[in-house]
């Protein structure tokens, strides 16, 4: 009697009797909620194993399962289909894992695209500043050379023109001066023929 009082109590003969009233499937609460605590992540927090193994068991919609003080009995098909679902939760949960990888890549790859966008505007902007700049020198530059060509070219045409005053200048003088000599020998042999004339005629009479 003693014996028997202790399979009781230790749950034996109930697990005996629920093998034998046709559920093949077995597992502690534990391992229960090791294997299919992802179906019903909410009531493993404030809740004891049993409590837990109960609330997941009623939510996937079990009919016929039974708890005994330290394990869970389920019918034939039942673990099957736990598994089913639990591989459905995982494949989902896995896609939206994969989603969130992908969000994070893309959006690491677009942030560090725009980085890059972001330094290689600033480095054509600075080259393009650095070109801008240039420019303006050679264009400086080039005002300067054609305002000193312009100048030199017109101090050059002064001093042709002042030379071309001076040769005139001289020429006209040279030519006056020339005007004046020949008009002074005129003078001089008409002075000549005249005192020669005067002195034939006076002899003549």
């Amino acid at each position: 009697m003693n014996v028997l009082n202790q399979l009781r109590c230790g749950g034996v003969l109930e697990a005996i009797r629920i093998s034998c009233a046709g559920y093949p499937t077995k597992r502690t609460f534990d391992e229960f909620l090791d294997r299919f605590g992802t179906l019903a992540p909410d009531v493993l927090d404030g809740c004891d194993e049993k409590s837990a193994c109960i609330a997941i068991c009623d939510r996937m919609g079990l009919k016929g399962y039974q708890i005994g003080k330290t394990k869970v009995f389920l019918r034939a098909g039942q673990m099957a289909e736990l598994d089913a679902r639990r591989t459905e939760v995982l494949a989902h949960a896995a896609k939206r894992i994969q989603r969130q990888i992908r969000t994070y890549l893309t959006r690491k790859e677009f942030i560090a695209l725009k980085r890059a966008t972001i330094h290689f505007q600033k480095l054509w902007r600075a080259q393009l500043a650095r070109v801008l700049y240039e420019q303006m020198k050679r264009e400086a530059a080039s005002i300067r050379i054609q305002k000193h060509a312009r100048s030199h070219s017109a101090r050059k045409s002064y001093k042709e023109l002042q030379a071309a005053a001076v040769v005139i200048q001289t020429g006209m003088r040279a030519m006056a001066a020339r005007n004046e000599y020949r008009q002074r020998r005129r003078n001089k042999a008409a002075k000549i023929v005249q005192t020669q004339w005067r002195g034939f005629h006076a002899f003549s009479t």
